[in-house]
């Protein structure tokens, strides 16, 4: 082969190669499929709600009451004052007696002792859940915005917004936002613990304080493999420093 003829196989084989790039690269630049303009509305609605209400809530200490109903027993409620902290987190401190020792033998109170253990453990596996979807994230939501996981269901007065694969793949979540007040009113939520085999279903009902913050009223899950009900009822918000 010739100078001349090797130069063209270069340039044919360099045009070549960069065509197949191109192709390669082409699906990855072509831009997502445009979204219901309305949905996309909505949700930057309820997005700038969820952001400005956990700024108010900074502000505020509250009492949360958490009762347990294991296969239809009630256990006693226990108390914890709650607020934010530095990190942003919620900072629990419990209110009240300490629980009393388990009565009976040596043996029935290492029988008490290990399955209060294991529901303590089971408990942290709730509040990891729990905290998952409540409050609902603005970064969540884009990001199943984004995935095309959100769907629109217009009803009187209100929108609901139905994420899938939000905070787990497989998972559900329904949220109301009432379009005049422009508050998200509640929540419902279909998902799992650990395995999908372990259904957990939540229930959030909102409240509103006398300036308009918004909370978690109520909470209801329920972990039907377990036979165990939670609800947590949030109340007697006071602005931290003496406010009102």
């Amino acid at each position: 082969m010739g100078k001349f003829e090797k130069r063209r196989y270069k340039i044919v084989r360099i045009r070549t190669l960069t065509l197949i790039t191109c192709v390669v690269i082409l699906p990855a630049a072509v831009p997502a499929i445009p979204q219901n303009p309305e949905l996309q509305q909505k949700l930057a609605a309820v997005k700038q709600a969820a952001a400005e209400n956990k700024q108010k809530l900074l502000q505020y200490q509250w009492t949360e009451t958490t009762q347990l109903t294991l296969k239809g027993d009630a256990k006693p409620p226990t108390k914890n004052s709650c607020q934010y902290g530095p990190d942003g987190k919620v900072q629990k401190t419990a209110i009240g007696p300490p629980p009393q020792e388990p009565s009976g033998g040596k043996m029935k109170q290492k029988v008490i002792a290990k399955k209060k253990e294991e529901m303590k453990d089971y408990m942290q596996d709730v509040k990891a859940v729990l905290g998952m979807y409540v409050p609902p994230d603005p970064q969540k939501m884009q990001a199943a915005y984004q995935a095309g996981k959100v769907s629109l269901n217009p009803v009187s007065g209100a929108v609901n917004l139905v994420f899938t694969d939000y905070a787990q793949p497989g998972d559900k979540m329904t949220l109301r936002f009432d379009t005049a007040t422009k508050k998200i009113t509640g929540l419902n939520i279909s998902t799992y613990m650990g395995e999908e085999k372990d259904v957990v279903t939540l229930e959030v009902q909102m409240g509103s304080l006398p300036d308009g913050t918004n909370y978690e009223q109520q909470t209801v899950l329920n972990a039907t493999a377990k036979q165990l009900v939670v609800t947590i009822t949030n109340s007697n918000y006071q602005k931290l420093g003496g406010g009102h």
